[in-house]
C-alpha cells in the first residue's frame, strides 16, 4: 500500500483515517521509528556543530534502527576538580550532539584516562541513556567486588586495558588474566587496545582468558603490512572460537595515507569484514583525543559502507552485532 508523502493514517475503528502532517511533524515521526529523536536532524538535512568534530553535514548513509556507536569516551570538569586544562571537555551533552547529527540510536562509553578509574562521569552519562547505553570501565586488580557489582548494575559490561602506550597507562596486560576470571561471572568481556605485536606476544594469555575479548581499533596493525601481520591471524583465531570481537573504530590510528579515504586502514577493515563480518562493531572514537586535527565523523560514519561492502554487513555492524556483544534488545528504545 503506497501511502502520500506528508501524510500518515490512524487506525480507527478498524478504517485507516488519513491526517495530514506538517514538514516537522514528519520528521519527528519518522525519527521515533528510526530509534528516538537523535536522528531527526540526520533525516532532515540540518547542519549541527558538534565539539571535537570536523563539518557539520549528516552522513549520506541514513543510520538503520537500533544503530550503535560502540566505543566513544565522555570527559567532563564536573567530575574532576583539577581536570586538565590542555584538554577541552567532551560532555554527554555535546555526544548528543553527535548522536543527532550521525542518527544512531545507542552508544557504548569507554571510560577515558583523564577519568582514570573514578567512574561517576561514565555512570551519569549512562543514566542519561538508559537502555540505549553500555559502557566499559577501568579497574585494577586491588579494586573490590562490591565496586565491580555497582559497576555491573550502572551498566558496565567490560574492562578496557590501553596498553600501547605505557608512558600513560593505567593497566597492563599482566592485569588481564586476574581481572578477567573476576569477571567472567558477571558477562563481562575485556577490551584490549594493544599495538599488533603486543597481541602476538600475549596470544597465550588471551587463549586462557574465561570471558570474551574486544579488540580495539582493529587490533593496531601495522598499516604497511595490515592483514600479513600475524596478529590479524591471532585475532580471527579467536573469533573462530567464538572468543573474541573486532572493533572497527579509529581510521586515523591504522593509516599512513590519511583522510578522506584511509585507504590502507580501509585494506585493513575489508579484510575483517571478509573473514567475520559476524564478530565486529563499529564506533566513533569521539572524541578523537589523539588526534591533533578533528576528523569529520559524517565521513567516518560514510566510511563504513566502503568498508562493510553491502547493506546487510553494515547491518550486522551496526545494529545487530553489538546487540549481541552488549546485550541490548533487537528494538532500540525510543
Amino acid at each position: 500500500m503506497d501511502l502520500p508523502i506528508g501524510r500518515t493514517f490512524h487506525l480507527d475503528q478498524d478504517r485507516w483515517r488519513p491526517m495530514t502532517l506538517t514538514r516537522r511533524q514528519l520528521f519527528h515521526a519518522v525519527s521515533t521509528i528510526a530509534g528516538g529523536a537523535v536522528a531527526t536532524a540526520a533525516l532532515a538535512g540540518e547542519t549541527i556543530q558538534v565539539p571535537h568534530s570536523a563539518g557539520t553535514n549528516a552522513p549520506k548513509a541514513m543510520a538503520p534502527d537500533g544503530a550503535c556507536d560502540a566505543h566513544l569516551h565522555i570527559a567532563d570538569p564536573r567530575f574532576r576538580p583539577d581536570f586538565p586544562a590542555q584538554f577541552g571537555s567532551a560532555t554527554f551533552q555535546d555526544y548528543r550532539k553527535l548522536q543527532q547529527r550521525l542518527g544512531v540510536s545507542r552508544a557504548v562509553i569507554v571510560q577515558t584516562k583523564i577519568h582514570g578509574v573514578d567512574h561517576a562521569c561514565l555512570l551519569d552519562a549512562l543514566r542519561q541513556l538508559g537502555p540505549n547505553g553500555r559502557g566499559v570501565g577501568v579497574v585494577t586488580p586491588d579494586v573490590e567486588q562490591a565496586e565491580l557489582l555497582r559497576l555491573d548494575a550502572g551498566g558496565i559490561k567490560g574492562l578496557r586495558f590501553s596498553v600501547w602506550n605505557p608512558a600513560d597507562a593505567f593497566t597492563t596486560l599482566d592485569m588481564v588474566e586476574p581481572l578477567a576470571r573476576r569477571i567472567a561471572d558477571l558477562g563481562w568481556h575485556v577490551q584490549i587496545h594493544a599495538m599488533a605485536d603486543q597481541i602476538v606476544q600475549a596470544a597465550d594469555m588471551f587463549e586462557r582468558l574465561p570471558c570474551p575479548i574486544v579488540f580495539d581499533h582493529m587490533g593496531r596493525l601495522p598499516p604497511g603490512q595490515g592483514p600479513r601481520h600475524p596478529a590479524f591471524a591471532i585475532i580471527n583465531r579467536l573469533v573462530a572460537k567464538q572468543r573474541a570481537w573486532v572493533k572497527l573504530t579509529g581510521a586515523y590510528l591504522n593509516t599512513q595515507e590519511g583522510p578522506p579515504n584511509y585507504p590502507d586502514a580501509t585494506r585493513i577493515a575489508q579484510a575483517f569484514v571478509a573473514e567475520i563480518p559476524e564478530r565486529l562493531v563499529w564506533g566513533s572514537d569521539w572524541p578523537h583525543a589523539t588526534e591533533r586535527t578533528a576528523p569529520d565523523d559524517a565521513q567516518l560514519f560514510d566510511l563504513l559502507s566502503i568498508w562493510a561492502g553491502n547493506e546487510r554487513n553494515r547491518l550486522r555492524i551496526l545494529v545487530e552485532n553489538p546487540a549481541q556483544l552488549y546485550s541490548f534488545s533487537m528494538k532500540a528504545s525510543p
